[in-house]
């Protein structure tokens, strides 16, 4: 409050009470993570009165890019060695994850603007864990040609597969070739085009990515879909269908708060809320020591709500390694993914794994920083995450995180509560976008538009 200025007062203010900020807004959001700050900027930008606060000094909640010092405080591991360059040089994403370039993240800072505060480059390459060796995922046709993902006769078959994605049309049947993929399993697509398990698993896992294999034996359409963004993202920038923002994702929130606070919304960091206050079964506010605000609507992740408003639907194992080295035999890559499904190390889920350097400006030069995430299915942590470990080779000092995923138990209409899902254990941000585009939808009551040409996040739509 500004020196001099009077507290607000309202008839709703029990005594002793304060106002909190302004008192009453059309929404209360709790937590800056990424799907609250587009939720936020969302609400804003379409005129509604946002109040956001986080408990953290620092925006990002558990998605946040630390530097070096930060790092190893958040881990109790003592002082950062001095080997390791300057701190300032670090931005260390806890929850790493790339962009698909034509998918709907980039949509939605199209949207709202967001790409006009931030620079992205497009990350070097996608690989894929086959038969111990990782594998470049081809990204022109010389290189699926050269590829030795598949011998010759299955590239053949695999052009002509792709050939009939690329040309899908949902709504033209005459694009369908007599397929509905609607009833069609993707089991039985792939095999209409004769092509072998390993192929399957291979575009699967590192081109739909599908994160196991219960997608096999269920209607091929969603998957198509989710082939279709990739192909038109990696026809985008030729090397891979990722793009990443310089300076890491911690960015990503602090640009989508700035249309928010630019919007008129009103941000509190360091405060946290003691409370979410209800009257018959709704949330009408929240409290946070002799203070209250009002609002139509409360969000926030799930950390910040009571624990019968969520659940627990499992652990992500996450670790975050410093390397002097880019990632062995991917061709000295400065940015890459590497996708090792599951039934090729004996697991259910997939293991991801994320490397970026100091073009990125997230490391000093010369450091690497790799993050291997996984869903958790050992009851030793360090088990789940050691398929993307063995391929990253020696390693300075990593960092080890369990955490659990959490889902609202309800959609928010009874209880005015609309709370996000944690991320997920992927490399990407499309399964967490549906999330996002749902808790849009709950919230505005409304479908977010997504119509816009995602081809470049270098024009201003």
């Amino acid at each position: 409050m500004a020196q001099g200025e009077q507290p607000k007062n309202f008839d709703w203010l029990p005594e002793g009470m304060e106002a909190l900020a302004d008192g009453e807004y059309d929404a209360i959001v709790m937590g800056t993570g990424l799907k609250e700050c587009v939720i936020s900027g969302l609400l804003s930008v379409k005129g509604k009165r946002v109040l956001q606060v986080d408990r953290n000094g620092y925006y990002g909640g558990d998605g946040a890019s630390l530097n070096l010092t930060n790092l190893f405080e958040k881990f109790q591991a003592g002082e950062a060695p001095t080997n390791l360059g300057a701190n300032r040089d670090y931005n260390v994403d806890l929850i790493p994850k790339f962009i698909m370039a034509c998918g709907n993240l980039t949509k939605m800072l199209l949207h709202t603007k967001v790409t006009r505060y931030l620079d992205f480059k497009s990350i070097t390459g996608s690989y894929v864990y086959k038969g111990g060796n990782i594998l470049k995922v081809p990204a022109t046709p010389s290189e699926a040609l050269q590829s030795s993902l598949m011998g010759i006769f299955e590239k053949r078959r695999f052009r002509k597969f792709l050939i009939f994605v690329d040309q899908y049309d949902e709504a033209n049947a005459a694009t369908h070739e007599g397929r509905d993929l609607t009833t069609m399993t993707m089991r039985e697509l792939y095999t209409a085009f004769g092509m072998q398990p390993d192929t399957h698993q291979f575009i699967s896992h590192s081109m739909c990515l599908e994160l196991d294999e219960a997608h096999m034996d269920k209607p091929a359409l969603p998957t198509i879909k989710n082939l279709k963004v990739y192909m038109h993202s990696l026809q985008r920038y030729g090397t891979s269908p990722y793009i990443y923002p310089i300076y890491g994702l911690g960015g990503l929130p602090e640009g989508f708060s700035r249309i928010c606070a630019i919007h008129g919304g009103t941000f509190m960091l360091n405060q946290d809320v003691d409370e979410i206050l209800m009257k018959d079964g709704k949330a009408y506010g929240v409290k946070a020591g002799n203070q209250m605000a009002t609002a139509k609507m409360v969000i926030g992740d799930p950390s910040y709500f009571p624990k019968d408003k969520v659940r627990p639907t499992g652990r992500v194992v996450r670790c975050i390694c410093l390397l002097n080295h880019p990632v062995p035999n991917t061709n000295n890559a400065e940015s890459v993914q590497v996708v090792i499904p599951g039934p090729q190390v004996g697991r259910v889920n997939d293991v991801f794994v994320c490397s970026l350097g100091n073009a990125l400006q997230v490391t000093s030069q010369g450091i690497y920083v790799a993050i291997v995430s996984t869903v958790a299915e050992k009851a030793n942590p360090d088990e789940d995450v050691t398929p993307g470990l063995k391929i990253l080779g020696p390693i300075l000092q990593r960092f080890t995180s369990v955490s659990t995923v959490m889902e609202p138990v309800s959609d928010g209409h009874d209880d005015n509560c609309f709370i996000s899902k944690s991320f997920d254990a992927t490399s990407h941000f499309e399964s967490d976008c549906d999330d996002l585009l749902s808790l849009y939808k709950r919230v505005s009551g409304e479908d977010l538009d997504m119509n816009i040409n995602a081809d470049s996040v270098e024009g201003d739509y």
